[in-house]
């Protein structure tokens, strides 16, 4: 069995309070405490990543992004899914293209740039078209960011997941959603539903879970909890 068909069996048949959960290495090296730790995928938040290579959240180059996930999934045997941001403004081909190169087995992609939403119909044809390039060598992960833009009501979001599994996504990510209105957005969206979680605080991925996420990711909470760790440790040495 290929490393993405394994990816899309982990999305089937989770139970209520058990959905997949995806932590997010940021470099070879907490990949492979991950992987060794027992997660059977992973999945690179794009912040992270910066941080990782001197870079602010979103203006990490997209050659330097590529490298960097390439590093990741060489270091590890688990499918590692790829957040490549809004796509770094590549046509369709040539990003299906470059994330195959890297090993990835999906990608999550944005629907706003510099804080601004995408015209839902418009993203959804490009997601369209990231579809017809990867066929089934990539999962899909839509993110959907109407609350993190100030658009609170749950049906603009549900509107844009329609939009988006029609177009080809495999999974849809509602992005800040209040963990209260997850149930809601799982009886309106069709597919896997990604939820975010805080490291240490927040309800739970199996709370998420149980609310209606197919699978929780962590953005750079990882990353950034590390990097405090090391700053008392630095700071201890001093």
């Amino acid at each position: 069995m290929s490393k993405v068909e394994t990816f899309r069996r982990l999305h089937r048949g989770r139970l209520p309070g058990d959905p997949l959960v995806l932590p997010g290495p940021w470099d070879a090296a907490s990949a492979r405490v991950l992987a060794d730790a027992g997660f059977p995928a992973l999945a690179t938040p794009s912040a992270g990543v910066a941080a990782s290579l001197g870079y602010a959240d979103g203006q990490t180059p997209a050659d330097e992004m590529f490298a960097a996930v390439a590093r990741i999934v060489r270091a590890v045997d688990v499918p590692v899914s790829a957040d490549v941001e809004s796509g770094y403004g590549l046509p369709p081909k040539e990003l299906v293209e470059r994330l195959l190169e890297t090993g990835a087995v999906g990608c999550n992609l944005e629907d706003s740039v510099d804080g601004v939403l995408k015209d839902p119909r418009a993203q959804a044809d490009w997601l369209a078209e990231v579809r017809s390039a990867a066929a089934d060598r990539l999962f899909v992960n839509a993110r959907i960011d109407t609350f993190a833009h100030g658009v609170a009501d749950p049906d603009r979001a549900i509107e844009r997941a329609a939009l988006y599994v029609a177009a080809g996504a495999d999974c849809v990510y509602p992005i800040d959603a209040p963990p209260d209105v997850l149930p809601l957005l799982r009886a309106g969206i069709q597919g896997p539903v990604n939820a975010g979680a805080q490291i240490g605080e927040g309800p739970s991925p199996a709370e998420l879970g149980a609310r209606g996420a197919t699978r929780v990711t962590f953005g750079p909470g990882l990353q950034r909890q590390t990097a405090r760790a090391l700053r008392e440790i630095a700071a201890r040495l001093r």
